[in-house]
């Protein structure tokens, strides 16, 4: 078997032979994934996120997985976004965190009733 690989050594996604004797590659994009927090909600299922790592604020949407299964985002929510290779203003939202306070009972923030307390911090 041939791996074919593009000009900056990546595997190339895409192979499309113009001419005989003649290929051309096209390299292939894994996107950049970011944290966010949700600062704005906008029409249409996009949301204004502001970046953790530079401050910056792009315009996102919402995974077609997460349109599925009806997850909802708010603002506030900590957000996992992979930024586009094409335009760095833009980004899919693809994971909502539980940010502080929004944990499912049983965790270190809401014990069970039959919980052991947890040992005082020295």
């Amino acid at each position: 078997m041939i791996e074919v690989r593009s000009m900056n050594d990546q595997p190339a996604t895409h192979v499309q032979f113009s001419s005989p004797g003649f290929l051309t590659l096209f390299p292939s994009f894994s996107p950049s994934k970011v944290d966010g927090i949700v600062k704005e909600s906008l029409p249409n299922a996009k949301f204004r996120v502001e970046l953790l790592a530079t401050k910056a604020v792009i315009v996102c949407s919402t995974s077609g997985k997460m349109r599925k299964n009806f997850v909802r985002v708010l603002v506030g929510d900590p957000v996992k976004v992979e930024l586009s290779p094409y335009d760095l203003t833009r980004g899919r939202i693809t994971y909502r965190s539980r940010g502080p306070g929004k944990d499912r009972p049983g965790s270190p923030q809401f014990p069970t009733p039959d919980a052991p307390p947890p040992p005082p911090s020295s």
